[in-house]
């Protein structure tokens, strides 16, 4: 399993919901669905992290990230409406197709094109 800092992604995880748990208890106004917003941000941030680690899916965890910030601004009173939201999303998704188009090989090679001989002007 790979480690943030020494430790498993799941220790962080949980030491962000006991914090944000202690805050509202000491006097930080969240609501329980804003707190949810926080875990689930700091959830999708953990998968990007490890994610990175491992080599693998990057992609995805970036996709996720960004709508689980999305989610929590909505939930901290940002107003976007679902249209713009898409809109955000399919830049990002756009401007990572763009980064992933350069970084991978196909395992295996193509076939030749078929060659087509085209007689242009010709009378036979």
């Amino acid at each position: 399993m790979p480690r943030i800092f020494g430790r498993e992604p799941a220790l962080w995880l949980a030491l962000v919901s006991v914090l944000v748990k202690a805050a509202s208890a000491f006097g930080l106004r969240v609501s329980a669905d804003q707190q949810t917003l926080i875990n689930a941000a700091a959830a999708a941030v953990v998968g990007l992290v490890v994610a990175v680690i491992v080599h693998d899916g990057a992609p995805a965890a970036i996709l996720g990230v960004v709508q689980a910030v999305i989610a929590l601004g909505v939930g901290f009173g940002l107003d976007w409406s679902a249209d713009r939201q898409a809109v955000v999303m399919s830049l990002v998704a756009a401007g990572i197709a763009m980064w992933t188009r350069t970084q991978v090989t196909a395992p295996v090679p193509g076939r030749p094109a078929l060659q087509v001989r085209l007689s242009v002007g010709s009378r036979e």
